[in-house]
């Protein structure tokens, strides 16, 4: 609950509008008068579709745990991150996102493991605003481009999917 309302804060003092999905097993974790507050700038839903919604243009950050199906989706929408892993894959996801592709931040938890809501504020702040923004953007956009290329007729994803259809005895 500690967790959820530091994000709960630090998505609202960004100043930004935003779309908060909260599973429904984890909504009695945000703060109870949260949505009230927050209504005139932020929506918390329990289910969104989360690729359609990355794909909008208004859609400016996406902060994510950093799944990879999320992180694949969040690179192909052309969206900037800030990464906020938790287990499994996600910090090496998180590392990607923030050292390798350059398309985001990561999240620095304090020395009791949380992740602070002026952590928070200033991730998605420089994601969107920083002097590094538009370099994010750019590199965003450069996923997007690359993903688009691949799945198009002649791309590699269309190329494999043909010649696994063509091992299976089937045409395409």
């Amino acid at each position: 609950a500690v967790q959820m309302a530091e994000v709960a804060e630090g998505l609202y003092n960004c100043g930004k509008p935003f779309l908060w999905v909260v599973r429904a097993s984890e909504a009695a974790k945000i703060p109870e008068d949260f949505a009230g507050r927050a209504k005139e700038r932020g929506l918390i839903v329990t289910w969104s579709p989360q690729l359609e919604v990355l794909a909008h243009p208004a859609v400016g950050c996406f902060v994510t745990h950093c799944g990879w199906n999320s992180t694949t989706e969040a690179l192909s929408a052309g969206v900037p991150m800030v990464a906020m892993p938790q287990w499994s894959d996600q910090p090496m996801n998180a590392k990607y996102i923030e050292d390798v592709w350059r398309v985001g931040v990561r999240v620095r938890p304090d020395e009791e493991g949380l992740v602070r809501k002026e952590e928070v504020e200033r991730r998605v702040r420089e994601v969107m605003d920083g002097e590094r923004s538009s370099e994010y953007r750019r590199n965003a956009a450069g996923w997007k481009e690359k993903a688009k290329r691949a799945v198009s007729e002649g791309g590699s994803s269309d190329n494999n999917i043909v010649e696994f259809l063509g091992k299976l005895g089937l045409e395409v």
